[in-house]
């Protein structure tokens, strides 16, 4: 009867050390499966912060972008305004030269335009109101042009364009022409006017 209790007490022994066995074992994987959930939970929490980061700097480069092409848009726009209001003072300005005043530059036009087509002829064509005083002043308009061209020249009277003012010079072929109409003019300076605008307001 003693030996049978003390087998009973021995298995009992051996049941629990292996439960407690079991136990530890279950203990361990648990605490292996936490923690790598916990890793699992953490590098994708990790991931999604930095996905959320790389979002928002997209984003934030966006918004930069497209401030910086809108202030581009409004420089260029008040670039615009400001030739378009240079060029209307000037051609104001231009259409109400008193005859005193539009008389030298007459002449100054002439002498450049015959300088670049380097011809003994050429002929001038402006509006009527430029012919006409062109007309009655020809002689000395045609002595003061040959004296600064240091050589003679003949000039003729060309046919009525449509102009603000100023004059288009060509040759007799018709085939070289110095287009100095102030519209012409206006229209190279409208370049030149671009550049020391956008200078000021780009830099």
């Amino acid at each position: 009867m003693e030996g049978a209790k003390l087998i009973i007490e021995e298995i009992n022994r051996e049941a629990e050390q292996k439960i407690n066995y079991i136990l530890n074992q279950a203990r361990e994987e648990a605490e292996k499966i936490k923690a790598e959930a916990e890793r699992r939970a953490k590098a994708k929490a990790d991931w999604i912060i930095r996905k959320a980061q790389t979002q928002a700097e997209i984003e934030k480069q966006r918004i930069i972008a497209n401030a910086r092409l809108e202030a581009r848009k409004k420089k260029l726009a008040l670039q615009e305004e400001m030739i378009t209001k240079v060029l209307e003072a000037l051609k104001e300005r231009l259409s109400n030269l008193s005859k005193e005043e539009y008389y030298p530059m007459l002449i100054d036009l002439t002498v450049q335009g015959a300088l670049e087509i380097k011809e003994n002829r050429i002929i001038i064509s402006s509006n009527k109101a430029t012919l006409d005083i062109l007309k009655e002043n020809f002689e000395d308009f045609r002595a003061k042009v040959i004296e600064r061209l240091g050589r003679d020249v003949e000039i003729e009277l060309g046919s009525e364009i449509e102009t603000i003012g100023g004059i288009l010079i060509e040759n007799p072929e018709r085939t070289v022409r110095v287009d100095n109409r102030f519209e012409a003019k206006m229209d190279r300076l409208r370049s030149e006017l671009r550049a020391e605008i956008a200078n000021v307001l780009f830099r």
